[in-house]
């Protein structure tokens, strides 16, 4: 069979790129070895900008409706020392402090039941076809296009999968990274992990001490840096539990209750769904392509479950690589253009990676190793006030940006990164944040799926140039045209170029040499 893509792996962000690729009319297939969501609750929290895909592709109201929790819940935590008998807990800031910067709210809600949602859109689409039960066991390239081998499960049947480009959605043991080169590098901590799924009402009541909250996480100077985590699957037994375990943890002879008691410092009877084991490590693929062949998700970028950065950066590989390749298969993308998928997101996971994940660990090791209220009660109050104040900075300054981007007209030195800060002024490289039209609606209702040019206050004459580029070279593009004034102000541009992904790529009162622009935001 022939497709234009073929996806390697049918989790979210497989299943997000053949749901971006086929709104944008690309025939694509999906392979994946499994024929349901696995039912663990891992990846429960989407940020504000991947609840924005959902309403890109039609299916935000579904995915709301989809919360395990009722939509009132709080998806807050609270971190604690010791156990949850402590004395010493504080709630972090809460993620809802970026909503005024977006379109969507966040929301929090197993993945399983994501999976889901966005299964039950891709069956609609007529240009997405999906080999559920099937595995990829080789892949091969040349000019004119790869072949994925696949076979069934139970090994009664192989098929060759051809396509002009594949993409390896299937997580951190990727059979397609594997097959073509690409080498990983990164943080080994050399220190296994239990997940363990379980419920329990008997907990459930006896956190009423604290306010509703989501989730649990225990700090302690014997952890290392690393953390003890409980968090709800639901409001009244569902419950998740991540711990660091001794190296010679086994399944059968572990006391797996014994531990979540002494974590939550009392008592409570429970029962056990699943318990599994993973490692803990950051580890970066070193390039995400080779010729016709990409990577996403977890293939590319693999991580602790540290503040819901693997899933939702995952969201954003596929909807920055599907545009793209849509792009280069309707015949207006280049090579460059694809080629600037690596050059964007390999970044912002390293220093995700790096300076969010692998540097809070270490931060968290050297702040219990000096502070220790046995040792120095009133010294360790100081110190924890500190500790939580400093978890502001890290929720208000993670803003990964495309400065650098050989196709966005960054400020000179521009560089891709994480860090970053959110503001409502529209800079080239950044998210677009959200503001009203003078109709009433918002301007996310009103952007195009290719290029749109928000003109706020401006002449025809200076429109023109845009339009006329734009045609030349058949690039998919709508100008939305309103006053300069009320909230638009504070975009502090006149002129705002934005690209199918709602990354800004150029912002400014006075065009310039719109055709250079043009040239390069297309990847020309």
């Amino acid at each position: 069979m022939a497709y234009q893509v073929v996806i390697v792996g049918g989790g979210p962000v497989g299943m997000a790129l053949a749901l971006d690729l086929g709104l944008r009319g690309i025939s694509c297939c999906v392979v994946e070895r499994y024929l349901e969501p696995q039912r663990i609750p891992k990846g429960q929290n989407l940020t504000q900008r991947s609840v924005e895909h959902f309403y890109f592709w039609g299916i935000a109201d579904e995915l709301r409706s989809a919360r395990v929790m009722s939509r009132d819940f709080p998806m807050t935590g609270i971190v604690a020392y010791g156990s949850l008998t402590s004395e010493y807990w504080y709630v972090p800031p809460l993620r809802e402090l970026l909503n005024p910067y977006y379109f969507m709210e966040n929301e929090r809600l197993p993945q399983y039941q994501m999976e889901k949602v966005l299964r039950e859109k891709l069956a609609a689409l007529p240009n997405v076809a999906t080999r559920f039960g099937w595995t990829a066991e080789s892949v091969d390239q040349d000019d004119d296009g790869v072949r994925v081998g696949i076979v069934r499960n139970d090994g009664a049947e192989r098929e060759l999968l051809a396509a002009d480009y594949a993409v390896g959605c299937d997580g951190s043991n990727s059979v397609v990274r594997e097959r073509i080169g690409i080498t990983r590098s990164g943080t080994d901590f050399n220190q296994p992990m239990v997940l363990a799924v379980f419920r329990s009402r008997e907990l459930s009541e006896k956190l009423k001490r604290f306010p509703p909250q989501s989730t649990y996480r225990v700090q302690h100077r014997k952890l290392r840096g690393y953390w003890q985590f409980f968090g709800r699957i639901d409001e009244e037994e569902g419950w998740f539990f991540h711990s660091p375990v001794p190296a010679d943890t086994a399944r059968e002879s572990y006391d797996f209750h014994g531990l979540l008691q002494e974590v939550a410092g009392f008592k409570f009877a429970c029962e056990f769904d699943h318990v599994g084991f993973w490692d803990l490590r950051v580890a970066v693929a070193d390039i995400y392509q080779v010729g016709r062949v990409f990577i996403a998700g977890d293939a590319a970028h693999s991580h602790p479950p540290y503040g819901g950065y693997g899933l939702n950066n995952g969201l954003e590989d596929a909807v920055n690589l599907g545009w793209k390749l849509a792009a280069r298969l309707d015949g207006w993308g280049t090579d460059a253009l694809l080629r600037s998928y690596g050059a964007e997101r390999h970044p912002i996971f390293r220093e995700t990676g790096d300076d969010f994940i692998a540097a809070r660990i270490e931060g968290d090791r050297e702040f219990f190793d000096r502070y220790d209220p046995e040792k120095d009660r009133a010294e360790f109050m100081r110190a924890w006030k500190q500790h939580a104040a400093a978890s502001a900075p890290r929720v208000l300054t993670y803003e990964p940006n495309y400065e650098g981007s050989p196709i966005v007209d960054g400020p000179p030195g521009g560089v891709c990164s994480a860090h970053g800060m959110h503001t409502f002024s529209a800079r080239a490289g950044h998210h677009l944040p959200a503001q009203p039209l003078s109709s009433g609606c918002n301007v996310y209702e009103e952007l195009g799926r290719g290029f749109t040019l928000l003109a706020f206050g401006a002449d025809e004459g200076a429109v023109r140039p845009f339009e006329q580029a734009a045609i030349s070279r058949k690039l998919p593009f709508k100008v939305l045209r309103d006053s300069y004034d009320s909230k638009r102000k504070a975009y502090e541009a006149s002129f705002i170029l934005v690209r199918p992904d709602q990354y800004v790529v150029w912002a400014g009162d006075a065009p310039g040499d719109v055709e250079a622009l043009m040239d390069r935001v297309s990847g020309r």
